[in-house]
């Protein structure tokens, strides 16, 4: 019987990993390494979580924390856990996660929102994983931090959606083979879908991956509208994109002192 995974699994014993694709071929390089980008504004009040999920493996991997221009103490809690921490400006979540790519010195870059919590072992089975030089990237399995059953039926028709067509969203902690990421032009810097349509030109490329125990994601987002008419909402706005493809007029205008790296303190 297939055990499905809660949300107290985050911090339980490491799961077996299972890989939810047609084909997976095993040790044909060396281990992959990978950097974390986590873009953030504003997200004091998750982002300890997020680091600590990406780092429960041991792997010390580098963590770049992108920040918008955070006023809630951000910037200050990347650096205290010894982050590397990056500032752009305007707020932007698609340039903000290019920058931290163009900063990233792993074989493979993954992009984890700061309100998503990564399952003991991820990393690991993404290093594991990408030793298969067909691989490209993927993404995860997504699971809510919520009780509401519309939502776990989204997320069941999602993992549906990643199984027919391969395509994921950013809440489902995307990952790629960096020098690919940069040979696509990485995401498209508009306001939304620069997940989707990133996910779809990276399908066009090679194998596809979905991992399983899926990441944890907050459902705060469904809160003020309920989650029936943000669904309704997402769906609409899917529908556009599918039909007339991004807007790539919506992306604000960098500023001219962008991409300043703010250096985390030294070890005592």
């Amino acid at each position: 019987m297939r055990r499905q995974a809660r949300a107290g699994d985050i911090k339980g014993t490491p799961p077996r990993w299972r890989v939810r694709s047609s084909y997976v071929r095993t040790e044909l390089s060396e281990p992959a390494s990978v950097t974390v980008i986590i873009p953030t504004l504003n997200e004091a009040t998750t982002l300890r979580e997020a680091i600590e999920s990406a780092r429960c493996d041991g792997l010390q991997s580098e963590i770049i924390i992108v920040d918008g221009g955070s006023s809630d103490g951000t910037i200050e809690l990347g650096e205290s856990t010894g982050c590397t921490v990056l500032s752009t400006s305007p707020a932007q979540r698609a340039r903000q996660m290019n920058a931290g790519a163009r900063a990233a010195r792993a074989d493979v870059l993954l992009f984890l929102h700061a309100d998503t919590q990564l399952a003991p072992g991820a990393v690991g089975a993404i290093c594991e994983k990408m030793r298969d030089p067909r691989l490209v990237g993927g993404a995860f399995v997504r699971r809510y931090d919520s009780r509401s059953r519309l939502l776990a039926l989204t997320c069941k028709l999602a993992a549906l959606r990643n199984r027919l067509w391969g395509w994921h969203l950013g809440d489902q902690a995307m990952f790629v083979r960096a020098s690919l990421f940069r040979e696509l032009g990485g995401f498209a810097e508009v306001e939304i879908f620069e997940d989707l349509d990133f996910s779809r030109r990276l399908g066009r490329c090679g194998r596809i991956v979905t991992l399983c125990p899926p990441v944890i994601s907050s459902g705060r987002r469904f809160t003020e509208r309920g989650p029936l008419r943000t669904t309704l909402h997402d769906l609409l706005l899917t529908c556009a994109y599918l039909l007339h493809g991004i807007d790539r007029r919506s992306a604000p205008e960098p500023a001219p002192a962008g991409n300043k790296p703010v250096i985390p303190p030294s070890s005592p």
